[in-house]
């Protein structure tokens, strides 16, 4: 796949590296420190079936470019829905406006950097085959997950992909591009047992092409796993609650550790000493056992980018080692203020959106410890293999997730599935309670989406099976 991004906004637009530097200049033209234009394509598709019927097939344009200006901590931002000059220099005059100040640093003509990573070298996107190619993965699904027990009722499938070219350009002199491919398969079931109605979930996908669900991660595998998680719950019991030892599964249960600590570990927040985790960089705050990484340079996977949206590479960023807090995930604001490197996590859901600090793939190092042997040392506890929602205060660091797959662990064995599980804690607090980590790391399948100010981007999370020595544990049982 052609990764020349630059070369096809300047076709397409008709624009130049001359072009290029006036806007730039015009952005700086009342002061600034900073000024970067980021040039955005995105074609996206999706179909799905409900029900063994096609109910929607659509497909989507977005073009536009966002102009920003940064002064000091004061950032001027403004964008356009047309990639025209004048409609470009427009916008730079407004972000200008809204950032205006006196003096401004000698502006850099920009000049193509080239990307040295190639994290998706797809041959056939999903956004370039035939509906009918993809009608036929969705069908494929409803028909494997009907096939998988009888008791499944209602299924509903879908397909979603993306193709986006990004162009930036900044004041000092960077000019990158990246084409991102996108795909991703889900489907949900319902069982129905005599009025028990229990829903399964499961999909995947990444920065993949059409032979992934072809070959690799089919329609039949994730239509098989949302059947089996709905005919699970049918025998669930209600959930004890209170606090226990608690074992997470691994792979997806890694969303707790994005959500729970990740968002703490963003350079925003630290900035702002509004993170549990502010200031305490070379301080312990996770048992020696930890290590934790933030990595958008994994090959494939739905959180990379061989870019960032501020063109600055990914990278593998280790945040905690062995226990001790290394690093924040940092953006070009929020380097600068702190005097610390860039980590390649400037990131932003569209041109409409200023680019905030934001996790790619997060996740833990493997332990030692066997999976068995895990399960084997706990006497009384849960066992979490799949989430639902969840929230969590990143000031304090408490949280509340639902689990929506879990069994009780008695007597070194798991033994029945429960329903309406939820978990409770302290982000920091957990880490220090983790008291076994297994050799089995795993990544999710490639369905995640993070918010954060109201703007949502693609990510990877996971973990291996770890073992969390004391959480709360709310629970249905009485």
């Amino acid at each position: 796949m052609s990764t020349d991004a630059i070369k096809f906004f300047f076709d397409r637009y008709g624009l130049t590296d001359g072009d290029i530097d006036k806007l730039l200049a015009t952005a700086l033209a009342r002061g600034g420190d900073y000024a970067d234009l980021y040039f955005e394509y995105r074609v996206a598709n999706s179909v799905n079936i409900e029900e063994q019927i096609v109910k929607q097939a659509a497909k989507s344009i977005a073009q536009g470019v966002g102009v920003r200006v940064i002064i000091g901590d004061k950032t001027g931002y403004a964008y356009t829905d047309e990639i025209a000059f004048d409609a470009i220099r427009h916008a730079a005059e407004t972000a200008s406006h809204i950032a205006r100040s006196g003096g401004s640093k000698r502006l850099e003509g920009v000049n193509a950097t080239p990307t040295a990573l190639n994290l998706y070298p797809v041959e056939v996107p999903v956004s370039s085959i035939e509906l009918s190619r993809k009608i036929e993965l969705i069908k494929r699904g409803d028909r494997a997950a009907r096939g998988a027990d009888p008791r499944i009722r209602e299924v509903q499938s879908s397909v979603n992909d993306e193709m986006k070219y990004v162009m930036i350009a900044s004041s000092d002199g960077r000019l990158a591009g990246d084409v991102q491919p996108l795909a991703r398969f889900g489907i949900s079931c319902i069982a129905d047992d005599d009025g028990n109605l229990q829903v399964g979930r499961a999909g995947g996908g990444g920065r993949v092409g059409i032979d992934f669900f072809e070959t690799e991660m089919t329609p039949d595998h994730f239509a098989r796993e949302a059947a089996r998680q709905a005919i699970i719950q049918l025998d669930a019991v209600a959930t004890p609650a209170g606090t226990m030892e608690v074992v997470l599964g691994p792979g997806w249960p890694g969303i707790l550790l994005h959500e729970a600590v990740g968002h703490g570990l963003e350079s925003d927040f630290n900035r702002k000493q509004t993170s549990a985790f502010s200031g305490l960089i070379g301080q312990r705050v996770a048992s020696e056992r930890c290590t934790v990484v933030d990595d958008g340079t994994i090959p494939d996977r739905r959180g990379s980018l061989n870019i960032d949206d501020e063109g600055e590479p990914t990278s593998r960023t280790v945040l905690i080692e062995d226990g001790i807090l290394r690093a924040y995930m940092s953006d070009y604001l929020n380097a600068g203020l702190t005097k610390s490197a860039r980590t390649g996590n400037g990131r932003r859901q569209s041109y409409k959106h200023m680019p905030l600090p934001r996790m790619t793939n997060t996740f833990m190092l493997a332990g030692l410890d066997a999976k068995e042997d895990i399960i084997r040392s706990v006497k009384r506890g849960l066992y979490a293999v799949q989430f639902g929602g969840g929230q969590v205060d990143i000031t304090s660091g408490e949280f509340a997730f639902s689990a929506s797959e879990a069994y009780l662990i008695e007597d070194g064995k798991v033994t029945a599935p429960v329903k309406g599980a939820t978990l409770r804690g302290n982000g920091p607090q957990s880490l220090k309670h983790v008291t076994a980590i297994g050799n089995d790391l795993e990544l999710d399948p490639g369905v995640g989406v993070c918010g954060k100010d109201g703007q949502n981007v693609p990510v990877g999370v996971g973990i291996p099976t770890i073992k969390i020595s004391e959480m709360t544990v709310g629970g249905t049982q009485k």
